[in-house]
């Protein structure tokens, strides 16, 4: 017998042996039901904020939080203060027409962010978005790598803030470590993409990308209110938080804080109870129990798909 035809019959008969246990178990080769494996451990970072003061609350413990999923309490089975963790930022530009008039305040901003922000350990990129998505410097540590590419910017075209969004966390994010982070500087004004905001918002999800986006509408006669609230929702829901400056002073401050959010969070990890690697997004909800706070976190995660590769 050939080694051609050897290596077909064991073929067909670890073929025929599934075929076989499906059957017994109930399944068919063809059927689609859901297949039940192990889920990695999910985590969360959490911001907690004291309403009065504005502060930052760096004093919880484990047993302070409760964490569901679609409507589930999950055991917490690692818990950290997470204060010196390296950053893994892109930095998006908005250099479409609509920015035209207020380029500069986004230089100034973008540069001020580098400088006041960024760490030795910390790693960003930087891509500029109008008609088109383009990355203009890969991650680096060094500041003066991207502040030269910064100083060349011009604006003109259309604006893809969505395809951004879905581009740099697909293609950059998704497969990072660390602590993975999405600054956008726009009037989040989008007439290009071919992206839509829900695909741009799942994507980040997927990449476990918490958005932080500073609006460029204050510095101008004109607000755009649907730009605002779509800034508002994508940070939302991704644990990040938006800011609307009007002044150097208030940019200066959205900056700190900023920097001082990215370093005074928890880190809280669970394994889902639900062991079903359908691939869909599933909720999550983060419960303090004490009041006097806000608390901000990532509102859900994509769970596995069964036969899917990372």
């Amino acid at each position: 017998m050939s080694l051609k035809r050897l290596v077909f019959q064991i073929s067909l008969l670890v073929t025929l042996s599934l075929i076989a246990l499906n059957s017994v178990a109930g399944q068919g080769p063809d059927d689609d039901r859901r297949f039940r494996v192990e889920v990695e451990a999910v985590n969360i970072l959490v911001t907690v904020i004291d309403k009065k003061t504005g502060e930052f609350n760096k004093f919880l413990t484990k047993e302070d939080f409760r964490i569901f999923e679609e409507g589930v309490e999950q055991e917490i089975t690692n818990f950290s203060r997470q204060t010196n963790m390296p950053l893994t930022i892109a930095l998006c530009i908005d250099t479409s027409s609509s920015v035209k008039l207020k380029l500069k305040f986004e230089k100034e901003a973008a540069l001020d962010f580098l400088y006041s922000v960024m760490l030795p350990r910390d790693r960003t990129l930087l891509a500029e978005f109008d008609t088109g998505v383009t990355l203009l410097h890969d991650f680096t540590s060094n500041p003066n790598d991207l502040a030269k590419e910064i100083k060349r910017l011009k604006a003109g075209g259309g604006t893809s803030l969505y395809d951004a969004i879905y581009l740099i966390s697909e293609q950059k994010l998704l497969y990072e470590t660390g602590r993975r982070t999405l600054v956008i500087l726009s009037d989040g004004s989008d007439l290009t993409s071919t992206h839509t905001y829900e695909s741009a918002l799942g994507m980040a999800q997927r990449a476990e990308a918490a958005i932080y986006a500073l609006s460029t509408t204050r510095f101008g006669a004109d607000i755009d209110h649907a730009g605002d609230n779509a800034l508002k929702q994508l940070t939302e829901n991704t644990g990040g938080r938006v800011f609307f400056p009007y002044s150097t002073s208030q940019l200066s401050k959205a900056f700190r804080e900023i920097q001082e959010e990215l370093r005074s969070q928890y880190n809280l990890a669970y394994v889902p109870k639900n062991k079903i690697a359908d691939g869909r997004f599933r909720k999550i909800r983060v419960k303090i129990d004490r009041g006097g706070i806000n608390v901000r976190y990532r509102k859900g995660y994509f769970a596995p798909l069964a036969g899917q590769e990372d």
